[in-house]
This record gives structure tokens, C-alpha cells and sequence, in this order.
């Protein structure tokens, strides 16, 4: 089992997140944290061992260390954390202090991602983002001084008017910070984002696309970074665990406004409205807009969207008798191959069409 909080604070709005997130405004922190303890304990059996832990956002790193630890001493009391194999932090670069990580360290926290997006001033400002190329540079060293274990780079490619050479740079300044794991996003212009108001859904180049994806994937190959997941890099076998129980479809928790989560073949999606959401869960109701039993095809399609997108590929319990033909031209055009335990790989070029293939096979 694995466990996922959502913090939606964020001190700026970013004009291409579709993610639930609002300013602080006049919400409690301390409501939210009860709220999230509450919710806890309706949602999780007491004493159950979660194997992950995500803070995700939003901006986990608005939490003073004071609401932190009022949130993990909280969890403590109802789960058992002492197998917890790997806590993920989201934080923005400058947005933390030295004393800051360090607390972080001590609280238990594993991973820290940083929220980069680009190594270049202009795109930075496009994006919205409020720190510079030099402050992402700081705010890994600090990390690294305090000891964080893992150090993740989250970076975003093809953005309005960005150029072939400006992606190299990006990813040359990742690399030579030498970090645990690099994402790299192909944006998508999602509804109910500036960006989408702005530019429509159908914007951006597919060549450039293309050759930005490819770009990514031999520099970062080339430095010793294993491409495990079409978006994600990991080196030294410092694989996001979280996400990768994600990928495979194993159960986890979501507790916070617009968190999900996947017990078994339950399906539930939290309020997206954070004053609903701690009101409901003071009156000891969990805050739900949707929940669902999912049917066994409807779970088989999501597995397959999700595991093919892995270089372990599709296990072959996914694959059905009637995907033969299809798998047969995978491997002549060049985009797939069986593994001798019998799963379905894809290759670069299959990777450039994975939506595609994984409808392919249902």
C-alpha cells in the first residue's frame, strides 16, 4: 500500500497547471491537517504499513516544519510508517532555506523533486516560475549539503517558442548537477489553464516534439541515466518507487482535497474545494466528488495505458490471444519486441506512438 497528500497551496498560480490549487487565502493550515488526520482514519485501516509516501501539489514546501510535523506525528499515531522505503517532497527552487531541508531530513523525508522546468530566464517568466537558472543551482546545493538522499529535476519541453537549442541547454544544465533523477514533461495544454485560453488545445509542433523527446532520451542514456518510464530518468537505480507502484497498478491512498486513489477495484476522487473538504471531514464525513467500482475490462485498459508507458514493459497477464496480430506488427515495424518472459517492450520509436499502441491492444 502506498500513500499520496495533496497539498494544494501555491503562493503563484502557474498558467499551465491543470492541478488542483489555490492560493492559501484564508484557509487554516490547521484545519487542512486535521481534515487530512481525519480523513486518515475513516479511509486506512489503523496500523497499516504504507511502502511510500508523496507529498504533492500545489506546493508541499508551503508547509511550515511545525504543520509538517504536526501532519507526520498525526499519521504515526494511526499508521505504521517504520517500512516506509521512500518519502517524496514536491518543493519549488527557492522556496526553502538550509535550516529548512535539514528539518526536512529529520522529519524523514527521502526525495525532494524540484519543480525547475527550465534552465532558461525568458521561459521561466513564461511559465510563471519566480526563481532564475542561478537559484535552482542554490537550492540543489543546499539540498545536497543537508543530505537529502535523492534529488529529482522536473523539467517541461516543448513550450510556446521554445527552440531545439534551448532544450539541449536545459538538459546540459540538469545534467551537470549531477541529479538522482530527471522528468522531462511534454506540456499539454490542459482545459481550465491560461495556457489553454491562450494558445488552444492543438498547440505546439509534433516534429519538435519528437526531436525533443529523442534529444532528451540519448543525452540523458549517454550520461548513465536509466529512461524506466517514458517521462522519467533514474540513475543508480534511484527510481521513483511511489510513481512506479503508480504505473503497476498497485493500491494507494489519496488523502487531501482532489487527491484520488485505487483500493482494489475501488476508484474515489476527493472534493475539489479545500473549505468543503475540512468542513466535511470536522463533521466526520469523507469529502468525495466521485467514487466508483471499476469493471475488470475498464481496470485491464488503464494497467495497459499505464505499464506500457514502462521499459518493463506489458506483462503478459495483460496481453490477450486477440492482440497477436497486432503485437506481430509491433515487432516487424519496429516499435515493439516480447522479452523472453513474454512482455511487450517498446522501443524509442514505439515509445513516440504509446497511446496509440496501448489502444491498439484493447
Amino acid at each position: 500500500m502506498h500513500l499520496y497528500i495533496h497539498v494544494p497551496f501555491c503562493n503563484k498560480i502557474c498558467p499551465y497547471c491543470a492541478f488542483y490549487k489555490h492560493r492559501l487565502g484564508n484557509i487554516d493550515l490547521r484545519g487542512y491537517i486535521a481534515g487530512v488526520l481525519a480523513e486518515a482514519k475513516l479511509r486506512i485501516p489503523y496500523g497499516a504499513q504504507p511502502r511510500t509516501i508523496y507529498f504533492g501539489g500545489g506546493t508541499p514546501s508551503m508547509l511550515s516544519v511545525t504543520h509538517l510535523r504536526t501532519l507526520t506525528d498525526g499519521l504515526k499515531e494511526w499508521l505504521d510508517l517504520s517500512r516506509v522505503q521512500e518519502w517524496s517532497f514536491e518543493t519549488n527552487p527557492a522556496t526553502f532555506t538550509p535550516k529548512k531541508v535539514e528539518q526536512w531530513v529529520d522529519v524523514g523525508i527521502t526525495r525532494v523533486s524540484l519543480g525547475c522546468q527550465s534552465f532558461e530566464p525568458e521561459l521561466l517568466q513564461l511559465l510563471g516560475r519566480e526563481h532564475s537558472p542561478k537559484q535552482i543551482q542554490q537550492s540543489v546545493a543546499m539540498l545536497r549539503q543537508a543530505g537529502m538522499p535523492q534529488i529529482n529535476l522536473d523539467l517541461m519541453f516543448s513550450l510556446p517558442g521554445q527552440t531545439l537549442p534551448q532544450w539541449q541547454h536545459t538538459l546540459e544544465e540538469a545534467l551537470a548537477l549531477e541529479p538522482n533523477h530527471i522528468s522531462t514533461y511534454n506540456l499539454s495544454y490542459e482545459e481550465d489553464t491560461e495556457f489553454y485560453r491562450q494558445y488552444g488545445a492543438n498547440a505546439g509542433d509534433e516534429e519538435t516534439d519528437i526531436a525533443m523527446f529523442t534529444m532528451a532520451d540519448h543525452l540523458l542514456q549517454a550520461a548513465g541515466y536509466r529512461h524506466y518510464e517514458i517521462s522519467n530518468y533514474a540513475k543508480n537505480g534511484a527510481i521513483s518507487l511511489h510513481n512506479r507502484a503508480c504505473w503497476c497498478g498497485e493500491d494507494y491512498y489519496g488523502l487531501g482535497p482532489g487527491a484520488c486513489g485505487t483500493i482494489g477495484m475501488l476508484r474515489y476522487r476527493n472534493t475539489e474545494n479545500t473549505t468543503n473538504y475540512i468542513l466535511d471531514l470536522a463533521n466526520g464525513k469523507l469529502s468525495e466528488a466521485e467514487r466508483e467500482t471499476l469493471p475488470q475490462e475498464a481496470r485491464r485498459t488503464e494497467l495497459l495505458g499505464l505499464r506500457i508507458r514502462m521499459d518493463e514493459g506489458v506483462p503478459k497477464e495483460l496481453l490477450l490471444p486477440r492482440n497477436q496480430d497486432f503485437i506481430c506488427m509491433l515487432e516487424r515495424e519496429g516499435l515493439a519486441a516480447l522479452t523472453p518472459q513474454g512482455n511487450l517492450v517498446l522501443t524509442l520509436q514505439g515509445r513516440l506512438v504509446a497511446d496509440e499502441i496501448a489502444t491498439g491492444l484493447l
